[in-house]
């Protein structure tokens, strides 16, 4: 029997007055669907005031912790409508140089304030959208692989199976078809190891923007396999967002792909993984290609010269300092935290001052962007894989920064 909003008080007194006729607290509790403890607030209540403690109280808060006197928050107002462009930080020190002797508000209670009348300016969100990028040729064996994965299917126990494929783009010859129960970057990281050590290193490597290749939300549309690549001296390659046929030498792999390996699925992995093994050797060794001049991918592909061997050293001699992005994707300055990538995680990334409290960061050969230690705000460059830094100009020269960062004077 909960509360009737249309009768509440009624509901209290009744409550009330049975509780008078010495009905047990817990049974008129269980009866009116409420708490023993908002029970016994009511009836001390009408124990301290009557009937009049029966009625509803205001919830308006003592105090407000933002509340400044009204001659402070006209003064701030003012200021704002006569100089529109003008922040927090800007008019807490007018207040300073005009109020003696009372306490002066911090900068986010006099936001407060402005966004409370109307006079902040709210920004949109950034949305960084993926985009392609520059396409290779590929015309020699390593010169380009093409990694994607294949439409998730289901196996006969019910769980679903997700290929991840890899082929050479000039030879056809196709390097991995792999089952996997997922598109976690964990399985991926390792069955690209098992084919650097098998294979080598190729020049680069095209894919879409779907994960684990890419990650919307991190900066430059970089997930942390791609960083692992380009740490391998792998460019990167990706296909404009809703074209495939971009990649279409490995989607028409994928179409055979479906016809000869997953129909019908198998009952399990271990089972799917040995059709795929049967598919790839006839695939490479057996089927003949019209475009390689009915020649077999296998007699056209050659292992690459280039050979995996873990991850080189990184240094950085340009720069002022070398610093390890932390697990939270953060660079860490004496005491200032700045927001940087997770996908950069324990990665070491080079940082310069070219211009006062503005630092240039840098990953191996790239230049990622700006930050100053007053926002602490990361300004990354249009181009993520911009010029290098021995042709940067050098501190505090004309044209060192990007044209949208701004230089903050105090």
């Amino acid at each position: 029997m909960p509360w009737k909003e249309c009768s509440v008080m009624d509901e209290r007194m009744q409550f009330v007055a049975r509780r008078l006729a010495g009905e047990p607290m817990a049974e008129l509790c269980r009866e009116f669907g409420i708490s023993r403890k908002t029970g016994y607030k009511i009836f001390d209540r009408y124990q301290e005031c009557g009937v009049e403690g029966l009625t509803d109280r205001s919830r308006r808060p003592y105090r407000y912790a933002n509340k400044l006197p009204f001659q402070v928050e006209n003064y701030v107002l003012n200021v704002k409508r006569e100089h529109p462009s003008w922040g927090a930080r800007k008019l807490r020190e007018r207040l300073i140089r005009r109020f003696s002797g009372i306490a002066i508000p911090a900068k986010s209670t006099i936001h407060a304030v402005l966004d409370r009348h109307g006079l902040v300016e709210r920004r949109g969100r950034v949305r960084r959208r993926a985009q392609g990028t520059a396409l290779s040729l590929g015309q020699q064996p390593n010169e380009l692989w093409c990694t994607d994965y294949k439409g998730e299917f289901l196996l006969a126990n019910h769980k679903y199976c997700y290929p991840l494929t890899v082929t050479d783009h000039a030879s056809r010859y196709l390097l991995v078809c792999e089952a996997l129960s997922s598109t976690k970057e964990n399985y991926a990281f390792t069955v690209f190891e098992r084919l650097f050590k098998e294979r080598g290193l190729p020049a680069g490597i095209r894919s879409d923007n779907g994960v684990p290749f890419a990650s919307a939300h991190a900066l430059f549309n970089l997930s942390k396999l791609a960083v692992w690549w380009l740490r391998l001296g792998i460019a990167i390659e990706r296909i404009k967002p809703a074209h495939p046929q971009q990649n279409g030498r490995h989607e028409r792999m994928h179409l055979t792909l479906k016809k000869e390996a997953t129909k019908p699925a198998t009952a399990n992995f271990l089972q799917q993984q040995a059709r795929f093994d049967k598919f790839m050797d006839i695939y490479n060794n057996e089927r003949p290609h019209e475009a390689l001049d009915m020649k077999c991918p296998a007699e056209v592909y050659q292992p690459s010269t280039r050979i995996y061997q873990g991850l080189p050293d990184i240094d950085y001699p340009f720069h002022d300092k070398t610093i390890v992005v932390t697990h939270c994707g953060r660079i860490c300055l004496g005491k200032k935290k700045i927001n940087f990538s997770q996908v950069f995680a324990g990665q070491a990334v080079g940082i310069k001052e070219v211009h006062d409290d503005i630092w240039l960061v840098s990953f191996m050969e790239y230049d990622l962007g700006y930050f100053d230690l007053e926002t602490r705000v990361l300004e990354p460059l249009e181009n993520p894989f911009g010029p290098k830094v021995q042709n940067l100009p050098e501190r505090g020269a004309p044209g060192s920064l990007p044209k949208n960062f701004a230089i903050r004077s105090s």
